[in-house]
């Protein structure tokens, strides 16, 4: 897995304290250490040994540290501090192998070693891994709490500050969250802090001067092995570039440029092993802090594999438990009850600490059974209230009322089940879950009430749309002068009418006087607004009403019967009339009127468009009334059709009409040629005084008139069988073509029948002769 020569392993210091400057001068050769300028970081690991600290850095930085034999027992197998390349991690990144602390080979009394290398690894290192087991957070000694208490004073007497990421890697981590572990954490750190007494210098300067704070946890090696690859892999990740911007040690101080990091790191180390004032906590205060928490990990362990609890907790996940807090406090009682025999006799203040951080635990364990308990009591009092709520409805009583009785008796239910789930050891507080189930209720209540206020409106909103849409409609198309007094009429009534059965249907919701009358005025708002769309329909397409009033008017008389232009008839009358029907109905539609008829737009119209004489010239546009884009008294929110759009609407309604008009002056014309087919009398008189002689000569050979017929049949059977008229419609030379090719044909054609008729007529005039 690891490749020797890119790791580069070499022992910096050795179990005695001895600094190998020859050995790091030939390390800082191998890996090209002085050619990176400041463009390197270096990476330590602290923690108790055999804690996996050097299998961690292996997986997570592939060197190849030597490793603890599981098989062989625990024991040292790091001794002084080893220092390694980072394999494959850009920028060139150096990581250093301490010695475990709290070694057994060392013993009590010779701690010097363990706090001179930890002091060591916070000064020369831009990130620290502090390896600790996920089982020793809070414990004083094994979570590195006095020491790190130490190194954080000699630190800050010894150098200036330097920007230190330090990374705890919880091992082993357990089903607790990292969210509830690192708080924990973070919170001893800062207590550390604030307890070391400082030099004058430093008496208000922050923890995060120093160091950034990271926390991350992995998973068992021995365990879960996979699962601790993937997580080392991904934190692996968070190393690459770690002195950019941003990253890890992106914020770092104080770097020693490459080429000085060995004379720095030897009068470093020099200067630590000088100082002799680093120090333990007392004896009788870690063994208490050791067995009380042996203790209680071994309560909390037999809690959490108690058959009872699993049993109940097991129980509350699908259902109610009657009793639960009842039965929980016993099973705590006995727990707590069983610590306290135990540690009887250790110092009485990590005693107490200790137990409370088992409560805590404790509590922190059950904690989720109580808000499922909690959660289902929540439940049940919304289900039985939304019963009850429903019921209450149907039986016809009054929304408010129903809704506010339903609530109170099922919140009292609510408080007597939460009192049964009450757990004595614990001071939680039920009034949140409470507001909440009294909340969800509201809401609950809240969306009844918008939908059975909407079912509401919509309901007399259809009724009046089915009201006033279609007679609004028919009263628009048959426009006249009490269009829109007969429209008001209808608004008012229907409007008024909905309006007193609306206000009776919600009585029974006990709103507030102004909620009330917002509702009423959106439903007469509405009203409003479908009269107000209808007319804004039947003036969008006013120009064809138009036209459809004045064909309808214009080719019917007063029975409405079809007119028969018989040449009798007043045409200019008739259109006038048509004209003026049309144009009261443009000015029906030129504006809504709810509010009255106080404008002058039909008489505008009249004087302008029918009666344009009185009017002055064209020319002068100052004076044209409908050369403007609003009407007089008429606000822009009530106009339909503006003066302008009037004129224009009215030009082109005449253009679109004349061709009407027209056709009935032709058809008039034609029916009175058609009844006067003769000649005018002096063209009688012309033809009998000039025709005088050829007719006398008719009279005297009648041959001539047997002629002229024959003719006059012959002629009229090629016009028929040329079809002559059709033949010209496409044209005079088409035609021409057309008769000439079909000429000849069609006379063989006739002589032909007319051989074939006269061989039938004689055919039986002979037959009586031969017999």
């Amino acid at each position: 897995m690891v490749d020797p020569a890119a790791c580069c392993s070499t022992h910096l210091i050795d179990g005695d304290g001895t600094f190998d400057a020859t050995g790091l001068d030939k390390f800082m050769k191998e890996v090209k250490l002085n050619e990176c300028g400041l463009s390197y970081a270096v990476v330590s690991i602290m923690g108790p040994q055999s804690s996996g600290k050097s299998t961690l850095l292996n997986y997570l930085f592939h060197t190849n540290f030597r490793e603890m034999d599981a098989f062989k027992g625990r024991s040292q197998t790091t001794k002084g501090i080893w220092m390694a390349r980072c394999a494959g991690i850009e920028p060139c990144t150096i990581v250093m192998d301490l010695e475990g602390t709290d070694g057994r080979e060392r013993g009590e009394d010779d701690t010097a070693f363990e706090k001179q290398s930890a002091l060591f690894a916070l000064a020369v290192s831009d990130i620290v891994l502090i390896n600790m087991w996920c089982h020793d957070i809070g414990r004083e000694h094994a979570a590195n709490k006095p020491l790190l208490k130490t190194v954080f004073q000699v630190m800050m007497r010894l150098f200036s500050p330097r920007k230190t990421t330090l990374i705890f890697v919880i091992r082993d981590k357990t089903r607790t969250p990292l969210e509830n572990l690192e708080p924990v954490l973070r919170e001893d750190i800062q207590k550390i802090w604030d307890s070391v007494p400082k030099p004058e210098a430093h008496k208000e300067t922050p923890l995060s001067t120093f160091f950034n704070i990271e926390v991350v946890a992995l998973s068992s090696f021995e365990e879960k092995e996979e699962q601790f690859k993937e997580q080392v892999a991904n934190l692996r990740q968070r190393f690459y570039h770690s002195i950019a911007p941003g990253g890890l040690a992106g914020d770092r101080q104080g770097v020693v440029p490459a080429s000085g990091f060995s004379f720095s790191a030897e009068q470093i180390w020099k200067v630590i092993k000088e100082n002799r004032d680093l120090d333990l906590p007392a004896h009788k205060v870690m063994v208490a802090t050791v067995r009380c928490e042996e203790i209680a990990n071994e309560k909390y362990c037999a809690f959490a594999a108690n058959k009872e609890w699993c049993e109940l907790e097991e129980t509350v996940k699908a259902e109610l438990v009657p009793d639960f807090g009842k039965r929980l406090s016993a099973i705590l009682d006995t727990c707590f009850a069983g610590y306290d025999d135990e540690t009887t006799f250790f110092e009485e203040g990590v005693r107490t600490c200790k137990r409370k951080q088992m409560e805590d635990k404790l509590l922190q364990l059950v904690q989720p059974a109580y808000k499922a308990t909690l959660e289902h009591i929540k439940s049940e009092t919304i289900e039985k209230f939304n019963k009850a709520f429903e019921s209450a409805l149907n039986e016809g009583q009054g929304f408010a009322v129903a809704a506010r009785d339903c609530k109170t008796s099922t919140m009292k239910l609510f408080d007597h089940q939460s009192e049964g789930a009450i757990i004595k050891q614990a001071d939680w507080d039920t009034s949140k879950i409470r507001e909440k189930c009294s909340n969800d209720i509201d809401a609950h209540i809240a969306d009844i009430r918008n939908t059975k206020m909407t079912d509401l409106s919509t309901l007399y909103e259809s009724k009046l749309k089915e009201a006033l849409y279609g007679p609004v409609e028919t009263l628009l198309e048959a426009t006249n002068d009490d269009t829109w007094p007969a429209i008001r009429k209808l608004y008012k009534r229907e409007t008024q009418t909905a309006i007193t059965e609306c206000a009776a249907a919600l009585t029974g919701y006990e709103m507030k006087e102004e909620c009330k009358k917002e509702f009423l005025n959106k439903l007469e708002n509405h009203a409003k607004d479908i009269v107000e769309q209808k007319a804004k329909e039947e003036a969008g397409r006013v120009l064809s009403l138009m036209k459809e009033r004045f064909v309808s008017i214009f080719n019917h008389d007063s029975d409405q019967m079809p007119r028969v232009w018989t040449g009798k008839e007043d045409i200019r009358a008739i259109t006038k009339t048509a004209r003026a029907s049309s144009l009261k109905l443009l000015s029906v539609l030129a504006a809504i009127r709810l509010d009255g008829d106080g404008d002058k737009i039909a008489d505008v119209l009249v004087l302008a468009l029918l009666d344009p004489t009185k009017v002055a010239p064209k020319s002068s546009s100052a004076n044209d009334p409908l050369a403007s884009s609003t009407w007089d008294k008429v606000p822009a929110a009530r106009t339909l059709i503006t003066p302008v759009q009037c004129k224009s609407l009215w030009c082109q309604f005449q253009k679109e009409t004349e061709y009407t008009v027209t056709q009935a002056i032709s058809s008039q014309e034609a029916n009175k040629r058609s009844s006067n087919w003769l000649p005018p009398p002096w063209a009688i008189a012309a033809l009998f005084v000039l025709g005088f002689n050829e007719f006398m000569t008719l009279l005297r050979n009648p041959l001539y008139l047997i002629m002229i017929f024959v003719s006059y049949l012959l002629l009229k059977a090629l016009w028929v069988q040329l079809d002559i008229g059709a033949e010209f419609r496409h044209g005079f030379l088409t035609g021409i073509l057309s008769i000439s090719a079909k000429f000849l044909p069609t006379i063989f054609n006739l002589m032909r029948k007319l051989s074939e008729q006269g061989q039938r007529t004689a055919g039986p005039e002979t037959r009586p002769h031969s017999s």
